[in-house]
């Protein structure tokens, strides 16, 4: 059970730990003036299955299909072929998870009311590794009060970057100790899912229907694909050869942009 009593000072000794001598708030307000003049990418949306679970959040491609969080507590993941089709169903210890990745033979969850960032056996879902996620706290586009922690994950290179919405910044992580070892501004409030191409990190902006191209150094923001108020709102993301794939965690609609 967890001890929501110390979670303010648990907060701010991780944010501050993360964000030393980084400049954020300068850096944030940079990125986040410059979204409208950033260029846009032209998609065609194809809404391709219903995802398994009740509230799909986390996406990550795979070769042989993807793997999709279910949000609603306690949360399975499934993985899926590319046509939704289920292969596999495993029980996570994750609490509200709202991220998934792959790497170094596990899956990684973003545990978001839990404040940690799980390492899970990819055929039984247990946890094998618990980390504290940097940046929990309050998420800024919600009057919601209870301290919430990371979305999105990408493992790049045996690392893995992390989205974290209270502290409105992207986290590269040593996944052995959980250490950060840079930051970058996230694009707005609500980062969602990240994916990695071609040497840049895109990361969807869910309260801006958006998702933008990054550079992984500093931040700042290349491109973008916007979607309509009519298309499924994005939360879960990654790619798989240059395509996008994209889930909304209240419509169930798993997505392809091409």
């Amino acid at each position: 059970m967890h001890n929501w009593n110390n979670w303010n000072e648990i907060s701010r000794r991780h944010f501050l730990a993360a964000l030393a001598g980084a400049g954020l708030a300068s850096r944030v307000r940079a990125a986040v003036g410059d979204k409208e003049k950033v260029p846009a990418v032209l998609k065609r949306l194809e809404k391709v299955f219903q995802a398994p679970g009740k509230m799909p959040n986390g996406l990550q491609c795979m070769a042989d299909g993807m793997w999709i969080l279910d949000q609603e507590d306690p949360n399975k993941a499934h993985k899926v072929r590319y046509d939704g089709t289920v292969v596999k169903e495993i029980q996570t210890e994750s609490i509200h998870g709202s991220g998934i990745t792959y790497g170094d033979g596990a899956l990684w969850i973003a545990s978001t009311y839990g404040l940690k960032t799980l390492r899970v056996d990819p055929n039984t879902g247990k946890t094998l590794a618990s980390f504290d996620t940097p940046g929990i706290g309050s998420i800024k586009w919600t009057a919601a009060k209870r301290p919430s922690g990371a979305h999105g994950l990408e493992w790049v290179d045996g690392k893995y970057w992390i989205a974290v919405p209270p502290s409105v910044t992207i986290y590269q992580i040593e996944p052995n100790t959980g250490k950060v070892l840079r930051s970058i501004p996230a694009p707005g409030s609500r980062p969602h899912g990240l994916a990695w191409d071609s040497g840049y990190l895109w990361c969807v902006e869910s309260n801006d229907r958006a998702i933008y191209k990054m550079d992984p150094k500093d931040g700042r923001l290349l491109a973008k694909v916007q979607l309509t108020k009519q298309d499924p709102e994005p939360h879960g993301f990654s790619m798989w050869k240059g395509v996008m794939w994209y889930s909304d965690a209240t419509s169930r609609w798993v997505c392809r942009l091409t």
